[in-house]
């Protein structure tokens, strides 16, 4: 079973095309039964409604942050494994058939991906790629787990794997920070390149905001004691070529 968590503050522009792009039937002929979680983070447009009229189950999570949503999706999800991605049309939903048949051939626990290739470069903004591959490099300094991209909103993993984190933010420091705890705890993990797309609608990010939380977040995780049991060897796999 595969669970879909997409995070969602009024997004109900992009949420049909969303829907639209998850390749249902091809992920039923590998063999995976689908749900799409939709976590609602207090959107006033009318998300929730629109996902769950095109067959999504909406979760409702009153307090806003990118952190919040997906605690609350996480646990709602049933599936043994889950897949993420934002719900602004960047992430290609349709490479989930791929990508979920390299975790199982690879035997991987999370798999991350990478946005920050020259191929994607039209699709971020300038001042976000560059700030993106900031604390990247920061991230790799601190954790030493050599991930390219440490800001990448899709992940596919193994259930247990969340419930064997210690992962504490609420914002958007939370993809920094699952990324870092999956790695320091010793699962099986590897990074994949994938296409990344123009976003529809506009931006929710606070720049200068989220930037500082995310050193913050760094500089904390890297010295704090894990809450969760760690696993006795960190195994990083190398980064694939291509999706």
């Amino acid at each position: 079973m595969l669970s879909i968590v997409v995070p969602a503050l009024n997004e109900v522009e992009n949420i049909p095309s969303v829907m639209q792009s998850i390749p249902f039937s091809g992920l039923e002929s590998a063999g995976w039964k689908t749900e799409v979680v939709i976590v609602d983070n207090a959107s006033t447009d009318g998300t929730g409604d629109v996902a769950r009229e095109l067959g999504a189950r909406v979760v409702l999570q009153p307090n806003r942050g990118y952190g919040n949503a997906y605690h609350a999706g996480f646990a709602a999800a049933t599936g043994d494994v889950i897949a993420t991605g934002d719900a602004d049309r960047t992430y290609p939903f349709d490479a989930l058939p791929d990508l979920l048949s390299r975790l199982v051939d690879h035997d991987v626990e999370f798999m991350t991906t990478n946005r920050l290739s020259r191929a994607n470069r039209a699709a971020m903004q300038p001042s976000h790629s560059i700030a993106n591959h900031a604390l990247s490099a920061l991230s790799r300094a601190l954790f030493r787990n050599g991930l390219r991209d440490s800001q990448s909103g899709m992940w596919i993993f193994r259930d247990y794997v969340w419930h064997g984190l210690d992962v504490r933010s609420t914002g958007m420091a939370f993809s920094q920070e699952i990324k870092n705890a999956a790695t320091r705890a010793g699962y099986r993990c590897q990074e994949v390149p994938i296409e990344y797309r123009a976003r529809g609608g506009s931006a929710k990010l606070n720049a200068f905001g989220d930037g500082v939380g995310n050193i913050r977040q760094l500089v904390e995780h890297r010295f704090r004691k894990s809450r969760a049991a760690l696993r006795p060897v960190p195994t990083v796999l190398g980064e694939l070529d291509s999706v």
